[in-house]
């Protein structure tokens, strides 16, 4: 996914749109579509929803909700101002209520989600974050869908239920997964970064200056003061990103993806990746895919 300036395309169109409705004839990249109530006018502490299907782009939305998102199948990635996230297969994306952000759901996505009133979630912090959630949460996360977050009634049962789990989600955030790439609202470095992730294969810096109009020098300059990173250590984080999110679809080799991602050969991505996500491109390979659908 690109990173595109907010803008007002389609305000018409979008503005009453929930971010779960598939409306594959606008696109929605970049549109802001503002406040969004899950709820529906309800007042259910907590609910489930799960979402199935293909590309979808939700456009730049909020929600009043803590939610907490997990990838049975497929690669989501969630973009907010402050980073570029990804959500493998077997991990599960945090969005706290009233954070902007806009998700891409890639080809057969598979997820479930659960949303929280905020007065049941201990601590929740104030960004994303992508969690390694424990098998109980996951269970926990699919039972809750017999509870939908749109119902008008809710019960104790149900409220209990949504108490406890919030406690538990709670309890895992601290336990973040490196799994992000900064953002910038230089214009200069955000420019130069969607044309770096664009470009994965093949990108050099001099070829980056020469797209958003600055010399090497000042892109490796403005990169470093900017972000805290050199141009070169966000390169590789994001070809290694790219390479986990196609790691997680069937077809290609781990040779293919090494290739379309800009590594010159297969041993030199192993190393890299191992490195990064402590396992092997296969290892990883096999663990996300097994627990997807067939």
């Amino acid at each position: 996914m690109s990173v595109s300036a907010r803008s007002a395309r389609h305000p018409a169109e979008s503005a009453n749109l929930s971010p779960f409705v598939v409306t594959p004839d606008i696109d929605l990249t970049g549109v802001n579509i503002g406040a969004v109530d899950l709820r529906r006018g309800g007042a259910a502490l907590g609910g489930g929803h799960l979402y199935e299907g293909d590309r979808l782009v939700t456009g730049w939305h909020s929600h009043d909700l803590h939610q907490i998102e997990y990838a049975v199948s497929g690669v989501v990635e969630v973009e907010t101002a402050a980073g570029h996230y990804l959500l493998p297969p077997q991990q599960a994306a945090w969005i706290p209520a009233g954070l902007e952000h806009q998700s891409t759901m890639n080809t057969a996505v598979r997820t479930v989600s659960v949303m929280f009133d905020p007065s049941i979630v201990p601590h929740p912090g104030d960004r994303a974050r992508i969690l390694a959630v424990s098998p109980l949460i996951r269970e926990m996360m699919i039972y809750a869908l017999r509870w939908p977050i749109f119902r008008l009634e809710t019960d104790d049962v149900s409220d209990g239920f949504f108490r406890t789990l919030g406690h538990l989600v709670a309890e895992t955030l601290d336990h973040e997964e490196p799994l992000s790439l900064p953002t910038s609202a230089d214009p200069v470095v955000a420019a130069a970064m969607a044309y770096t992730r664009e470009h994965l294969g093949s990108v050099t810096a001099a070829q980056v200056g020469h797209a958003v109009g600055v010399s090497e020098r000042t892109l490796r300059r403005q990169f470093a003061a900017t972000l805290g990173m050199s141009w070169r250590t966000y390169l590789l984080q994001a070809r290694l990103l790219r390479a986990m999110a196609l790691l997680a679809e069937p077809g290609p080799s781990v040779l293919d993806v090494s290739l379309a991602v800009g590594f010159d050969n297969v041993s030199a991505f192993a190393r890299a990746f191992a490195q990064r996500c402590g396992e092997t491109p296969s290892t990883y390979r096999r663990r996300v895919t097994a627990a997807q659908p067939a």
